[in-house]
């Protein structure tokens, strides 16, 4: 009874909110990773051009894997 509420709604609306949900979740998390990953690269200022590289490629990739 108690997985009956982790069940997917058959409600169109309902399931287009929770897709556009998942796209924006893995949007900003890849984008989280990509500028901690990037973050740990190069020194001065080739950090930030490391961090803004893995901000883009890392929403870029989440994006892509979340909102199929």
């Amino acid at each position: 009874m108690l997985l009956a509420g982790c069940q997917a709604s058959p409600d169109p609306q309902v399931q287009a909110r929770n897709h556009e949900f998942g796209c924006i979740a893995g949007t900003v998390g890849g984008a989280v990773v990509g500028a901690l990953i990037g973050s740990t690269i190069g020194g001065g200022t080739g950090t930030v051009l490391a961090e803004a590289a893995g901000i883009g490629g890392g929403g870029y990739l989440g994006n892509r894997l979340a909102c199929r």
